[in-house]
This record gives C-alpha cells, structure tokens and sequence, in this order.
C-alpha cells in the first residue's frame, strides 16, 4: 500500500465520519420537537457505510469507506398523552421523536474521535511522503 493510497482511505474516512457527525447533530436538534400525529413526527436517522470490497477482492489493501445512503430508525415513536398541549391531537397525545440523547451523544463522541484519528492518519503519511523527498538530498 502506497502513502497516496493512505491519504484516500483517510480521506473517505474523514468524509464518513463527517456524514455521521451531521447525522447526528440532526438527531439531537430534532429530539424535543412535538407533532400530532405519527407520520409528520421526526425519526432518528442512521448513516450506512460500506467498505469499497470490490478493490479488497482484487487485492488492493486500501478499502476507502463509502457512504450508502442515510435510513431512519424504526424504533417506536414516543407517544405521551398530553390533553392541554396545543399540538394534541383530537385524542390528546402527542408524538415525540425516537430519539435516545444518551446514545446520540456517544455517537456523536465516537464520530469525532474517529475523524480525529483519521486526520492523525492523514498527517502521519503527509509527514513520511515529506521525509521521503528529503532523502536525496
């Protein structure tokens, strides 16, 4: 694996992980919201990611991170009986997102410390791409 085949991986890594911080800030933005009914009610969202396994097939090393696409959780939505609220519906409940705060915020902890550790990576090989040059001299 070359140093230039480092710094994609890293790269897609980076944008992954920026995928997944963003996802996450949505969650988090959307987890006190209120609707009536279920259909107009924020669901949680989740990034895919997958491992470009054709190259790996092939024998090149550097598997670059691909995002498949964004879904939304199929958890229960939280569902409390509020009759005074004004965005009850003719039952008197309102619809609360299924969000978890608690596990949004490790995600969000871990999506960071893997982006972090992804630039570390980047710089690492930037720094030995820069060695590599002066070796001549």
């Amino acid at each position: 694996m070359s140093l230039f085949n480092v710094l994609d991986v890293s790269g897609s890594a980076m944008s992954a992980q920026s995928v997944r911080i963003n996802t996450t800030a949505s969650n988090l933005a959307n987890a006190n919201s209120v609707s009536s009914s279920a259909n107009e009610t924020y669901r949680a969202r989740q990034p895919v990611f997958a491992a470009e396994l054709n190259k790996a097939v092939n024998g090149d090393h550097s598997v670059p991170v691909q995002v498949l696409g964004v879904v939304e959780s199929d958890r229960p939505l939280n569902i409390e009986y509020a009759p005074n609220h004004p965005m009850a519906n003719e039952d008197g409940y309102i619809f609360k997102p299924n969000v978890n705060v608690v596990e949004e915020m490790s995600n969000m902890i871990s999506a960071s410390r893997s982006y972090q550790t992804s630039v570390q990576v980047a710089d690492a090989a930037k720094m030995m791409l820069q060695r590599t040059l002066t070796l001549g001299q």
